[in-house]
């Protein structure tokens, strides 16, 4: 599994506090400023005088996407203290020379710091920020996935509804709601099918390959049970009903098949989901990469769309600049995961994303996301220390202070997330290297100390 992804499945800035003039953020749902992707600052180190970080792709000085000028004027010396530290960090030898990486006072909507920010690079589960997004913000979150039995000709039928965190605990409730309706019919013996065609035939996304089947990723159907990692999850949830109804005493006539249900079935029993809310943060949390691709087709399909990875990155793509006005330069997403070796997102992209979650105007819809976010040194997550995050000398000291979405995937890591500083505002950050032939520990500690430098714990 080494050409797989991932993840094997708020304090003091220092030196100096900051005292920047202000700047009001729009109240209203229009196009917020994109200054992350091009933007012009004074030098503060050699570095930053590259024309790489801060000019557009031709090579010519940037302004705001809004049109005005943009230029920070870094005379707080924590953010000239952070911004040196991090031009020299990012030159780290672990993390080769292929790295896009921005730091955002979300407050200001400023760029603090910028390192070739608008290049696009394998984003690895940093996708999943951009598929949370748009789950919450087209089904909302409290939408809840519904799984249903119905029953006709002889057939129980199992439907899924997209919900890839159905339980057998579910399913035997499920199970003994049928066998009493069966009962109360005089029926001991019956069929079993599974009807999973709410999503299409499962197909492979553009970048990945048959390799990722089915313990990476499963192929993605709509009925699964305890989130197994099998070639066909629908027979096999199918498979694990039909064993619940027979050890209640109810006779199962053959092997568990697909089926269609009909209109004209009889509804025996239903499961709902938890809340999205709650989906979404789990699946950060594990970076849990196929909650993330149920979730692009069940976005894709409220959004009037098919439920395939075409129609699910066309709603994401739409979801961040019409909805968010976020510049999706640059940007080429294939699938829901991160998976694909093709997905393309600069820093700043992700940057912008995370930038919502700082908002009140968008808590009650994005907050899921916030909240799901790893917490640095948090046992269960990805940022935990079974994963040996935030283990180093240099990063340690940033353990519970951050909070961030990982991603890893063979000749790609990032790491995108938010701190606060000694005054309370946001730091939102994002770093992604692709390339590096270092050890993947060694990578990791030097994006944790990247962390830690916004952090300005290690300063």
């Amino acid at each position: 599994m080494s050409h797989i992804q991932e993840e094997d499945q708020m304090s003091s800035f220092t030196p100096g506090g900051r005292r920047r003039h202000r700047r009001t953020k729009e109240s209203g749902g229009g196009v917020r400023r994109g200054v992350v992707l091009a933007m012009a600052v004074p030098v503060v180190s050699a570095t930053l005088a590259g024309t790489s970080a801060f000019a557009a792709d031709n090579g010519t000085t940037a302004t705001a996407r809004d049109g005005a000028s943009s230029r920070l004027d870094l005379t707080d010396p924590g953010d000239r203290h952070m911004a040196a530290n991090l031009d020299a960090r990012v030159l780290d030898q672990r993390l080769g020379s292929d790295v896009s990486g921005v730091v955002l006072d979300a407050n200001s909507d400023a760029t603090v710091w910028s390192h070739d920010g608008s290049t696009a690079l394998m984003p690895a589960s940093n996708a999943k920020l951009a598929t949370s997004t748009a789950a919450l913000t087209v089904l909302g979150p409290q939408h809840r996935f519904t799984t249903k039995v119905v029953y006709g000709n002889g057939t129980l039928t199992l439907v899924g509804g997209g919900d890839r965190t159905l339980s057998s605990a579910d399913l035997t409730e499920m199970a003994q709601s049928a066998v009493a309706g069966l009962r109360k019919a005089g029926l001991s013996t019956v069929k079993v099918a599974v009807d999973d065609s709410l999503f299409p035939e499962p197909t492979l996304a553009d970048g990945w390959n048959a390799g990722y089947y089915p313990d990476t990723v499963a192929p993605v159907r709509a009925l699964v049970v305890d989130g197994h990692g099998v070639q066909d999850t629908s027979i096999d949830a199918g498979q694990v009903f039909a064993k619940l109804l027979a050890k209640d005493g109810i006779t199962v006539d053959g092997d568990v098949t697909h089926g269609t249900a009909s209109r004209t079935d009889v509804p025996v029993a239903r499961h709902r989901s938890a809340p999205l809310a709650d989906i979404v943060k789990q699946m950060l949390k594990h970076s849990d990469n196929n909650i993330a691709e149920t979730l692009l087709r069940m976005t894709a399909l409220h959004a009037g769309r098919p439920a395939t990875f075409e129609g699910g990155t066309d709603v994401v793509r739409h979801v961040l600049s019409h909805r968010y006005g976020i510049s999706l330069d640059n940007f080429v997403l294939h699938d829901g995961s991160g998976l694909s070796m093709t997905d393309r997102i600069p820093a700043a992209t992700l940057a912008q994303i995370l930038e919502l979650l700082t908002e009140p105007r968008h808590a009650h819809t994005l907050g899921a996301i916030l909240d799901g976010l790893p917490v640095a040194g948090e046992a269960g997550s990805t940022l935990g220390p079974a994963y040996g995050r935030f283990d180093d000398p240099n990063s340690r000291c940033a353990v519970g202070k951050v909070q961030a979405k990982t991603g890893t995937l063979t000749g790609a890591a990032a790491l995108s997330g938010l701190t606060r500083t000694d005054d309370g505002e946001w730091r939102v950050f994002s770093f992604v290297e692709n390339g590096s032939t270092a050890a993947p520990n060694d990578v990791k500690d030097a994006m944790d100390g990247l962390a830690a430098t916004v952090n300005g714990c290690w300063a």
